[in-house]
């Protein structure tokens, strides 16, 4: 009589991406760089995450697409916030809101400087940190007109008022006004604000009244500075600004590519909000706006508490704190409860202001 010997063979799967690994030390080794954790983009359908919204399209709509979660999307999803609604009919009004149309463009009209004197809010402790989007555009000096100079600069608050406006002295001579992208010519520079006085009033913005020690410490009422390739603006500003206020479109992981390279402002706006930009001259109000627009929608995003009260959190178990034993004896589930994400998620910004926690990078 033959004997048949049936082996099982037990695979170890990631809470998070449902990745499967043949040996549990495997999957440890697997949760300690991958930082998977709830503020990651989820599909709504088989709520797996993914690092970026680019792979979630991917898992819904890309070449290798799981079956099942594109055909429910394709019925009940948003293709621009990627949320999954309960029918159709939840989804139309939803798009109504989620789709939006491009802000007017503000053009080169030679109007006057924009600005306003920031006032101290003596009930700010609490509130949630406000925001304020910035866009430069730059023209181009040297021989070959390759180096950038500012020559104008705006700020919009987050209901897309425009708080700061103005044409910016160049350090040097222009060679190259790049009037097919910026619209800008000789005239518009000729009454300019120096740029010592447009750092002065940007810093009285920002800073809203208070130290700038204050704000490297904790904070303070100091606003939070969006915008696209944020560290270009303030180079070229020849500002700096604490790193935990800053918000940048180009290198938030959720909006960047699989590959951690970063996307075109044109791209995001298109892909999230729904609408074209850029189609002639880049017309530093409608960026501005725009940059707005996406960080107050990644901001809005509902994501669990990942410090929320669990058997694994009130022990402030860490991956740090604990022996591949005891990793390697926890469920898939717990090492998930444990791991924590290498970036700061907007959504903690629409949270009551308390100092930024310490993020590991």
């Amino acid at each position: 009589m033959n004997t048949i010997i049936i082996y099982v063979v037990t695979r170890h799967k990631c809470a998070a991406c449902f990745q499967q690994f043949k040996k549990k030390e495997h999957l440890v080794a697997h949760m300690k760089i991958s930082h998977h954790s709830v503020h990651q983009p989820k599909c709504g359908v088989c709520q797996k995450h993914c690092k970026s919204f680019e792979s979630l399209r991917e898992h819904i709509s890309g070449p290798l697409a799981k079956a099942h979660c594109s055909s429910i999307f394709s019925q009940y999803g948003c293709q621009l916030c990627m949320k999954v609604f309960e029918s159709p009919i939840f989804l139309a009004e939803h798009k109504d809101q989620c789709l939006l149309t491009a802000p007017a463009c503000l053009g080169t009209i030679n109007i006057p400087h924009i600005d306003y004197e920031a006032l101290g809010d003596e009930n700010y402790i609490g509130k949630c940190l406000k925001a304020v989007a910035i866009e430069c555009q730059m023209v181009g000096c040297g021989s070959d007109g390759s180096l950038d100079e500012l020559a104008r600069v705006c700020l919009v608050d987050e209901e897309e008022n425009i708080i700061f406006h103005a044409y910016v002295e160049p350090q040097i001579s222009v060679t190259d006004y790049r009037y097919e992208l910026t619209g800008l010519t000789e005239e518009h520079l000729i009454d300019a604000m120096p740029l010592k006085e447009a750092q002065e009033k940007i810093s009285r913005i920002l800073y809203n009244g208070e130290s700038v020690g204050k704000a490297r410490l904790d904070g303070g009422k100091a606003k939070l500075l969006v915008a696209h390739n944020l560290h270009h603006d303030l180079d070229c500003l020849l500002m700096s600004y604490p790193e935990k206020l800053l918000r940048d479109t180009a290198t938030y992981r959720p909006l960047m590519k699989t590959n951690l390279v970063s996307h075109s402002l044109k791209y995001l706006t298109k892909t999230y909000l729904g609408y074209d930009i850029r189609l002639g001259t880049h017309d530093i109000f409608q960026d501005c706006v725009s940059v707005m627009r996406l960080y107050r929608r990644m901001r809005s995003q509902e994501h669990l508490d990942d410090r929320s009260a669990t058997s694994c959190t009130k022990q402030n178990l860490t991956f740090d704190n604990q022996t591949s034993k005891d990793l390697e004896n926890m469920s898939p589930d717990e090492l998930f409860q444990i791991s924590t994400p290498n970036y700061q998620c907007w959504c903690v910004d629409a949270r009551p202001h308390d100092p930024p926690p310490d993020w590991n990078f």
